[in-house]
């Protein structure tokens, strides 16, 4: 949970009420802990596995499988949270404390297990799936590692619509991208590349070029096409903001300026994400998310 303080935008900001504060923690903390089970960052797998009744390491020694065999016991966790949030509740709660954490907004935001389960299966994707053809395939992507945590959020303050969704999965898809361009270089280390492999033979870039301590001018070239992908992106989903009123339009605000404080480190990096992990600076996210909660966009 202590990671939530490192991400590009604010997860759950003090000005919200208190009882949000809790929700959008809880989603954050499922979708933290599905993401560290499925990159094999978990503190205690062995722990986690045993608690889930997963298979251990001992026992299987592929990780992918391991990793594919965790996934599965936290969506049997997951059908436990929501079975607990039925009237009357079940006989077996959750065994994971971030998933028990679950229960309680399940119930009061009639949520459907839909989006939880879509952010499991962009795990299990990432498993099997290192590579991507073009960026049409990325997106595809992007609406099970990322539009769900959006549509959590506009449920959980009840101003879920068509048109809202739609503007929503639009933030979410270019936050995703962005943070894929953040994160060439850890990516490749997973052997991972996000980068769709339409757009590094359109710009004559191997993954040898990506390895290298520093971008090239055709990487810089490459990542500044995708930038402007995900700008196109944020751009189309803003006006979301726009939709809503009070804190929900700060925070959503927040989500935002996030990303275009982010795709502005990198442009300032001159689109060098090799040599270090481009980072938005707090005081030009703060001046955007300002500027984006008068504008509505």
């Amino acid at each position: 949970m202590a990671k939530a303080a490192r991400e590009n935008f604010p997860v759950a900001p003090a000005f919200l009420p208190a009882a949000w504060r809790d929700d959008l923690m809880a989603v954050y903390g499922f979708a933290r802990l599905v993401d560290d089970a499925g990159d094999g960052d978990l503190a205690d797998p062995a722990g986690t596995a045993v608690l889930l009744e997963a298979a251990t390491p001992s026992e299987q020694g592929d990780q992918t499988d391991f990793r594919l065999g965790l996934l599965d016991g936290l969506e049997r966790d997951l059908d436990r949270a929501f079975a607990a949030a039925l009237p009357g509740g079940s006989s077996e709660p959750p065994r994971h404390p971030l998933m028990r954490a679950l229960v309680p907004l399940i119930g009061r935001h009639a949520l459907t297990p839909e989006p939880f389960r879509r952010l499991i299966q962009a795990n299990r994707v990432d498993q099997t799936t290192a590579r991507y053809a073009t960026f049409e395939d990325l997106v595809g992507y992007c609406t099970l590692s990322a539009d769900p945590v959006g549509r959590l959020v506009l449920s959980i303050a009840g101003v879920s619509s068509p048109e809202r969704i739609e503007r929503s999965d639009a933030v979410c898809t270019a936050l995703q991208v962005v943070e894929h361009l953040q994160d060439v270089a850890e990516d490749l280390g997973r052997g991972r590349i996000y980068l769709p492999a339409q757009d590094l033979a359109r710009f004559g870039v191997t993954e040898d070029d990506l390895a290298r301590p520093t971008a090239s001018a055709a990487v810089r070239e490459l990542v500044a096409f995708e930038a402007a992908r995900a700008r196109t992106l944020l751009d189309r989903g803003a006006p979301l903001v726009g939709t809503v009123q009070g804190r929900l339009r700060l925070l959503l605000a927040g989500f935002t300026a996030g990303g275009y404080a982010t795709l502005a480190a990198i442009e300032a990096a001159g689109y060098d994400v090799l040599a270090q992990q481009p980072k938005p600076d707090k005081r030009r996210l703060a001046l955007k998310a300002a500027a984006i909660f008068a504008k509505g966009r």
